[in-house]
């Protein structure tokens, strides 16, 4: 009955008892499991767990077990913990260990990180091989090591310090990695304080800074002028960054060549190169390393992995204002090549009307963030601004009686009123996972930052079928690009007809210096070349005024506003695509990329080449930029088919007449030519 049910349970309780009673009886397998035991804190299988966790995921075996317990452990137990781990490395090593809670004085964080600045030991060593520099004298370096009999370490200290007493103090691991990470913090703090106090003149970079001929550099010895902490790699970093952020860039490119290292900054959308010592020579080839790690130290990268590509933040304080940059490394024939992306967009104001200066085509966009369900797909390549289309698209819902939610990689821009999600895929959270989320959190509006799985594709669809606006991105070349691009991530083609409102195409080109804008009139020939009609020979087009400072003339100036580039900023150029009955009708039946496109074009989309020759006519850029940026063969024969089939089809019943029609064989309405 009762008493054959409760067996079990008795069983197991009097047997747990009775081992928690033969652990305490005979010590433990530890004192600090004795310990823990004795006072109630933890039971044997939580200790054995937090061991094991400990061990398989590389953290402090203190932090899995308040884990594990969910709460914090008492401070004599912490203390008695960290006795017991200090005395069992004086067992194991025979050095006298070091506690930094004991003995405050050495590990100052300004005097540690003095002493790495001074190279004693360079800090990829530190961080390799897990140890400190403590304290400097005249003959002697005492060291805090974390594994002091490793082979690594011993053949590392024996190649370092030379004609110099080492004394070895270990350290445990927890405590080495707390120290060194706040020294690395502190670096970077007082890095971004000094950025502010350099001007133009500390950016010219002199050709003994790094104290060697760079003629004669020995190739081979890449760390000959320091190291990553050196003084002249320090300041050289922050000169890059500053530089960087003063002339407004987008992009720095960190390039090691064969012979030298090539830094280019990207500049309205065009990279050009900085940094040269005298007679326009690059920076050396032997400060590659140093320079590269330098970067990758102070975004928190490993700076021992050189083989396989990293993604890393940096944060800075320019100016009164916070900025970001997304890290990435890459490895190279020539080294680690390093590109940063700068997150400035302290100067950027939002708002469609802002960005888009063709009237009907503002009026359209607008139109499409006031529906109350659909996608509204924003497409062009990396660096074409369209978070900051998708961003004033969400300017103009805005409302506090909507609920908009985003989620991000990363978080760009901060509006209130909105509930901002940033990506962490080693935490699972990606876009698809945060878009689930979304839908059981009650949305009207939903953001999803950038779209490139099927996963993600079709959670996106779906919301925006079953009643939610949803905002993305896409990589494709053109508006009706779109649907192929997701028929490929595995979204049925009547899926994507049904839910998308809208899809808006978009590049940059650099805006013209309306200072030194040189006026001319178009000959055929050019009008012909970019197959432009007739009537724009009396139009005034407008060149940029480039001066080459090489070839400057004596006295000769350059314009004040765009230093000589002859461009000063950029405009968006737009291409937008609304779904109509007929567009939704041929994507249904399978049909392809031109076919849509002209579809669109005859439903009066404005395709990219005609928006940027509207900015042409208006005299905000160039037809250099127009074909450096969006000009394509392929583009302008489907604008001049979408042009003829236009013209054979009845302005009045919509009937298709042949070319040799003069008037409507149904209606009699004369045709339009």
């Amino acid at each position: 009955m009762n008493t054959s049910d409760q067996a079990p349970t008795t069983a197991t309780s009097l047997k747990s008892k009775r081992l928690v009673k033969d652990i305490t009886r005979r010590g433990g397998r530890t004192p600090f499991e004795t310990k823990l035991v004795q006072a109630g804190h933890a039971t044997p299988e939580q200790f054995d767990r937090a061991v094991k966790d400990s061990q398989e995921q590389n953290v402090p075996f203190l932090s899995v077990l308040e884990q594990i317990l969910g709460q914090q452990l008492a401070p004599d137990i912490t203390r008695y913990y960290k006795r017991q781990q200090l005395f069992e490395l004086r067992v194991l090593y025979g050095i006298e260990p070091i506690d930094p809670a004991v003995e405050i004085d050495k590990f100052d964080i300004s005097n540690l990180s003095a002493l790495l600045d001074s190279n004693i030991i360079p800090i990829s060593s530190c961080r390799d091989c897990e140890m400190l520099p403590l304290v400097k004298t005249e003959n002697s370096i005492t060291i805090a090591v974390v594994s002091p009999d490793s082979y690594k370490v011993q053949n590392e200290i024996t190649r370092i310090l030379k004609n110099i007493t080492v004394i070895k103090r270990v350290i445990a691991r927890e405590d080495f990695h707390h120290i060194f990470d706040e020294i690395i913090q502190f670096q970077v703090n007082k890095s971004a304080k000094a950025e502010g106090a350099i001007s133009d003149d500390d950016l010219q970079i002199k050709d003994d800074v790094f104290n060697e001929d760079i003629t004669d550099a020995d190739q081979g010895d890449e760390l000959m002028v320091g190291g990553e902490n050196s003084a002249p790699i320090i300041s050289l970093v922050d000169k890059i960054l500053v530089k960087a952020l003063k002339e407004g860039c987008s992009d720095i490119h960190i390039e090691p060549q064969e012979k030298d290292l090539c830094i280019r900054l990207r500049k309205d959308g065009v990279l050009r190169e900085y940094f040269f010592l005298s007679e326009g020579k690059r920076l050396p080839r032997n400060i590659v390393n140093a320079v590269i790690s330098r970067f990758k130290i102070i975004s928190n990268l490993n700076i021992a992995e050189k083989r396989v590509p990293q993604d890393g933040k940096l944060k800075r304080n320019f100016q009164g204002r916070r900025v970001d940059f997304r890290v990435n490394t890459c490895p190279t024939q020539n080294g680690e090549k390093v590109v940063l992306r700068i997150l400035d967009n302290s100067n950027t104001q939002l708002g469609l009307n802002k960005l888009i200066s063709d009237p009907e085509s503002l009026e359209l966009m607008q139109s499409f963030a006031k529906r109350p369900y659909g996608l509204i797909l924003v497409t062009g390549p990396t660096g074409s601004g369209k978070t900051t289309t998708l961003y004033s698209t969400l300017a103009e819902c805005n409302d506090p009686g909507i609920n908009i939610s985003t989620a991000e990689d990363p978080v760009e821009y901060n509006l209130p009123g909105l509930t901002q999600c940033q990506v962490l895929r080693e935490k699972g959270m990606t876009f698809a996972s945060i878009l689930r989320a979304f839908l059981r959190q009650d949305p009207d509006v939903i953001l999803v930052g950038e779209t490139r799985d099927a996963e993600t594709a079709k959670t996106a669809i779906e919301a925006a079928l079953t009643g939610h606006l949803v905002l993305t991105t896409l990589h494709t070349n053109d508006a009706p690009s779109s649907i192929a691009r997701l028929e490929e991530m595995g979204v049925e083609p009547f899926m994507a007809s049904t839910a998308i409102i809208g899809v808006l195409a978009q590049r940059l080109l650099r805006r013209i210096c309306d200072n030194c804008r040189i006026p001319y009139n178009p000959s055929q020939e050019e009008l012909d070349r970019f197959g432009l009609p007739s009537s724009d020979l009396e139009k005034t087009f407008y060149r940029a005024n480039i001066v080459n400072r090489e070839a400057m003339l004596p006295g000769q100036r350059v314009c004040p506003k765009c230093s000589g580039s002859g461009y000063k900023g950029r405009a968006g150029v737009y291409e937008i695509m609304k779904m109509t009955e007929r567009l939704q009708s041929a994507i249904n039946k399978g049909a392809t990329t031109e076919v849509i496109k002209e579809i669109a074009v005859q439903e009066g989309m404005k395709t990219l080449m005609a928006y940027a020759f509207d900015l042409v006519r208006n005299g905000a850029t160039t037809l250099d930029e127009v074909l450096r940026v969006v000009y394509t063969d392929k583009g302008r024969e489907a604008e001049e088919r979408a042009r003829r089939g236009k013209g054979l089809e009845c302005d009045n019943c919509d009937a298709m007449l042949t070319p040799e029609t003069i008037e409507c064989p149904y209606c009699t309405t004369p045709r339009t030519f």
